[in-house]
């Protein structure tokens, strides 16, 4: 299946149109057209080979949605037409006990991610979603509800998956206090997606311009952390801190606003270890804990969540000729707050 996309050829180099051939369709598997892929930090990260090995030519993008052009014989869980999207992983062993549980993202044999390796069968590359064509078994594609805008739910497919699984896990509602740490493409998820759930948010970020977006989407306070004082004053206050950024922070500053049994959640990856004092756990039995995507019946679940709230991602749509452009703007926290491929300009 002739493909169209976009490739780095070689570490850190610029992004550039790239031709190249999909795999053919196996029995449980849908084939579909592409119309918008996400940018996700993550893909510029591995793009400048700053996590790592990179497997080149390197065709990222693991927030994708489209329309299925064609099914396998045995598939029953899509239809030609049907909108369908792909996150940050397209296989996993299925076999173990988390895959069992359908937490696939912690498969204990490694999920397969979308892009940078290579597909289960150790040959055929995993080339992700900046392209205008993608193959997928059905069992790892999901089901895309009709009434959101599809480049709107491009970024759930990561972003949005990664601050909704935190939230349910550690029971976000009614009668809980919320704190999200950052308002970029995951922060402002997060605030949509907690106030939806009923809690009671208060975002915390560095820039006071953002505080009006912060209120559009659902939060009732904002705390600008440049402000030693505005911190200390909320001490003992919250039940779930989810800390959305990479930047290195001092995190007992957010361990102290817990109340007893509260959690800070990790999300974002700094590129230090965080030094924590002991006092500030054991003291109110406070927890420090991280958390990674979703499984795929609860990404199933949020985009479900997101038809009955109405919730998509705040993008720009670009061309995939602004994708190096883009790339400057993610890293300078220049856009409001994710930018999405339109995937008919590859």
């Amino acid at each position: 299946m002739e493909t169209r996309g976009y490739a780095a050829l070689e570490v850190n180099t610029p992004l550039v149109p790239y031709t190249f051939n999909r795999r053919a369709l196996r029995d449980g598997d849908v084939a579909f057209d592409i119309t918008y892929a996400g940018i996700c930090h993550s893909d510029i990260h591995t793009a400048r080979g700053e996590w790592g090995d990179v497997i080149v030519p390197l065709v990222p993008g693991h927030e994708i949605v489209g329309i299925v052009t064609e099914v396998g014989p045995s598939v029953t869980k899509f239809a030609v037409g049907d909108r369908v999207g792909v996150g940050v992983f397209i296989d996993s062993c299925g076999t173990c006990e988390n895959c069992q549980a359908g937490e696939q993202q912690y498969c204990l044999k490694g999920m397969t991610g979308t892009y940078n390796g290579l597909e289960r069968d150790g040959v055929t590359p995993a080339l992700g979603g900046y392209s205008n064509k993608f193959v997928i078994d059905q069992n790892y594609a999901l089901k895309v509800p009709d009434s959101l805008d599809m480049s709107g739910v491009a970024p759930l497919l990561c972003a949005g998956i990664t601050l909704y699984s935190p939230l349910r896990h550690w029971k976000a509602g009614p009668g809980k206090k919320v704190g999200i740490v950052g308002l970029g493409g995951l922060g402002h998820m997060g605030v949509k997606f907690a106030a939806a759930m009923g809690a009671e948010v208060t975002v915390f970020s560095h820039s006071a311009e953002k505080e009006a977006d912060a209120m559009r989407m659902g939060a009732k306070h904002f705390v600008i952390t440049k402000d030693p004082s505005a911190l200390a004053s909320l001490a003992e206050s919250f039940d779930l801190i989810l800390n959305t950024v990479s930047a290195e922070l001092d995190i007992n500053l957010y361990l102290n606003l817990l109340k007893m049994d509260g959690t800070v959640v990790v999300i974002g990856l700094p590129g230090k270890p965080y030094a924590v004092s002991a006092f500030n756990l054991l003291r109110l039995r406070r927890s420090l804990t991280g958390s990674m995507i979703g499984g795929i019946p609860q990404t199933q679940e949020m985009l479900d969540f997101c038809a009955e709230h109405n919730i998509v991602s705040d993008v720009e749509v670009i061309k995939a000729d602004y994708i190096n452009e883009a790339y400057e703007r993610t890293v300078a926290s220049d856009v409001k707050y994710r930018f999405v491929i339109d995937a008919s300009t590859f």
